[in-house]
């Protein structure tokens, strides 16, 4: 994850401002501070002249290849070795001679970060292998992407069904090179192999000799400069030192105000010693001490806007907060919350539709015939007077007791119901015993 910070165009937050360019390292799992709350994987960083791609302009010949031209061509490449002067993904990488490099771009970057790094900038290459199709020719460096038999690697013979053993598995390795493949327009000019590499050189440098020439050629002018001169330069990262520098004999790790940095030291007195202190992966300050003179110490930014643009973020990439939650969610997150409710989702009741009524749940009507006294709209139903009964005797009756009617072969009695009828107190004025239910002639 990178900031901005005063003094260079990178640097990174912890509590205070350092003036000081820092990146995370390729594939390195790092936790901002605990106000941030941020996780961020960040794939290999690609600067920015690594996707300008050069168009060469190499004089090609006119007459096409011939058997014995393709077999020098051949003899020429086959285990030739040279060094990166680009990131080369773990792919394939087609250039169009005299043109252009596909992909690039940010497609060039996806292609780095998706399926890897196979070699870096200064990294050795050799040529395992050579192929010529039609109007292409086809490079294998390191071994190139793919397995030798990728194809037979799904197929097994045995005799046993139960054998499931390969010899072709052994080899469990991943693949960790690169396929070049080399384009002409209409057909392969009789070319020589010295044409062949000038027409790689944007990619694949033959001429020099060791990893830090090549790693330097790859730069611009005054980061090429200073590692030729053997400088530190305060922006550069560990890998531009150790070509400028070398292997330090000491690091040191420390830490103030909780930001751990590293220091290398080259050198020994009486020589000269130089302490380089990084930050994460740059440098961020430069102590040269000399015996008898006072210590120089350097701190401002040495590589212009070099890293301002840096690093080129692809397309496949995002940053992952905790819970991935945007602000919309955080805000939902922290609005008050609604009273618990019965209603199913997205039911309405008839009083939401007045915005200055407050929802409230509508009385339950019940049908008639299952109402109750004290529902809502309960009306008592009409009292009857039964049939051959006088209106005193209708008084008579126990108001809370109800009559039920058998009837027989001998006739029909009416008798109460004694879940209904309630007891009734001594000394009544109806002349009747208080257990004997009261009765009606027909």
């Amino acid at each position: 994850m990178t900031c901005l910070g005063a003094g260079m165009s990178r640097s990174v937050y912890s509590g205070r401002r350092f003036a000081a360019a820092v990146l995370c390292a390729p594939l390195l799992l790092s936790v901002v501070p605990a106000s941030a709350q941020v996780f961020t994987i960040e794939s290999e960083h690609v600067e920015k002249h690594y996707t300008e791609f050069p168009a060469t302009n190499v004089k090609l010949p006119s007459e096409p290849m011939n058997a014995a031209g393709r077999e020098r061509l051949i003899r020429f490449m086959q285990s030739e070795q040279g060094f990166a002067m680009r990131p080369l993904p773990v792919g394939t990488l087609i250039l169009h001679a005299n043109g252009t490099m596909e992909p690039s771009g940010d497609k060039y970057v996806n292609e780095l970060h998706t399926k890897g790094v196979a070699a870096k900038p200064g990294d050795r290459l050799a040529i395992t292998n050579v192929r010529i199709h039609d109007n292409t020719v086809i490079f294998d460096l390191n071994g190139g992407p793919y397995h030798k038999h990728r194809f037979l690697r799904h197929i097994s013979i045995s005799m046993d069904p139960y054998d499931d053993t390969d010899p072709l598995l052994a080899d469990s390795a991943p693949p960790t090179g690169t396929r070049l493949i080399v384009a002409f327009q209409h057909r392969i000019p009789d070319i020589s192999g010295q044409q062949m590499e000038s027409l790689l050189k944007p990619m694949i440098d033959f001429g020099v000799r060791s990893q830090a020439a090549a790693y330097a050629e790859s730069l611009p002018t005054f980061l090429r400069q200073a590692i030729e001169q053997h400088r530190v330069l305060i922006g550069m990262d560990s890998d531009m030192v150790r070509y400028a520098k070398g292997q330090p004999i000491q690091k040191i790790r420390e830490s103030k105000d909780g930001q751990p940095f590293e220091i290398w030291v080259y050198g020994q007195a009486p020589q000269p010693v130089e302490f380089v202190r990084f930050v994460g992966n740059f440098v961020v300050r430069d102590d040269l001490a000399r015996v008898g003179q006072p210590l120089e110490v350097r701190t401002a930014n040495e590589m212009g806007n070099y890293w301002g643009t840096q690093p080129v973020v692809a397309a496949n990439e995002h940053q992952i907060e905790m819970g991935d939650r945007s602000a919309a969610d955080m805000q939902e997150e922290n609005a008050p919350k609604a009273p618990p409710t019965l209603r199913n989702p997205g039911e309405k009741l008839p009083s939401d539709n007045d915005k200055n009524s407050r929802p409230a749940m509508a009385p339950v009507n019940f049908p008639k015939d299952q109402q109750r006294p004290g529902d809502p709209g309960y009306t008592p139903p009409a009292q009857t007077q039964p049939a051959g009964g006088s209106p005193q005797q209708q008084q008579q009756r126990p108001a809370s007791g109800s009559v039920q009617k058998q009837s027989g072969n001998s006739g029909s009695q009416e008798q109460p119901n004694p879940l209904n009828s309630a007891p009734q107190p001594k000394g009544s004025g109806n002349g009747q015993s208080s257990g004997s239910p009261p009765t009606s002639q027909q």
